[in-house]
């Protein structure tokens, strides 16, 4: 049996992580971990709200975390110096933070795996982006959230990015040069000029719409998660993945 701590899990996304490890097979919730905890209890388990005192008191396997980026870097180091590996949904971190979770579960042998985007069809929108970036040398990103997503741009956005910049080193092709009468308006450049532009609106989940441009063309690659649901089948395997293995994993699609 997989014992799995939810961090966050108060939240709109922990909440879903909280029913989907109920209801997986050969895993059961062990600690309920957030912030907001006022004595709130799921199934005889209590909540906390101070995440390395939940680690000692409770025999851990896994922690999936989904709180705020600027608690998820401290969350994991604690969990892997708890021995207890994690599974981190929280965007937000920094490229050097990222170095330092590796590095740290190099050194203590776990595993920790860190996804943007747990949705399998995200996975794939990620993965055919990068395959259609060989073919276009002009292209932007457009991701939509919810206006309580506080970083930006979204992990998926600056993932997306990342895999298209590894086949195509220029992505503003022809070009003008550009003048923005209000700053800010023609998105945040990311590496190979692939503009990123970001929206906060109720109403959204999460999307995200690739463009690509061409003479006479455009292709456009879009993922909408309707229903925080759609991220939890990811998870769940997530969990499975790195209660069996020592590796650290960035992305989903690299355990797909």
């Amino acid at each position: 049996m997989i014992k799995v701590a939810v961090c966050g899990a108060l939240g709109k996304m922990g909440s879903e992580v909280v029913l989907a490890v109920t209801e997986a097979e050969g895993m059961e919730v062990a600690a309920l971990i957030d912030i907001a905890a006022t004595g709130q209890e799921i199934n005889g388990v209590k909540f906390e709200n101070n995440l390395e005192s939940a680690l000692k008191n409770t025999k851990v396997d896994v922690i999936v975390d989904f709180t705020q980026p600027k608690s998820v870097y401290e969350n994991a180091i604690t969990a892997i110096n708890a021995g207890v590996k994690p599974v981190i949904g929280t965007t937000g971190l920094s490229d050097e933070q990222l170095a330092e979770i590796k590095k740290l579960s190099e050194e203590e042998n776990t595993g920790v795996l860190i996804a943007p985007n747990f949705a399998i069809g995200a996975v794939l929108m990620m993965k055919f982006s990068q395959m259609a970036a060989k073919y276009f040398k002009n292209a932007e990103i457009i991701e939509l959230h919810h206006n309580q997503k506080k970083d930006a741009p979204s992990g998926t956005a600056i993932k997306t990015a990342q895999l298209m910049a590894s086949v195509q080193d220029n992505f503003a092709n022809g070009n003008c040069a550009e003048v923005e009468t209000i700053e800010g308006s023609r998105g945040g450049n990311f590496e190979s000029n692939i503009r990123i532009h970001s929206v906060r609106m109720p109403g959204f989940v999460a999307s995200q719409e690739v463009i690509f441009g061409a003479n006479g063309e455009t292709l456009k690659i879009r993922h909408d998660s309707i229903d925080r649901k759609c991220f939890m089948s990811g998870v769940v395997l997530s969990v499975r993945y790195i209660f069996e293995n020592n590796n650290f994993i960035y992305g989903l699609e690299n355990i797909l």
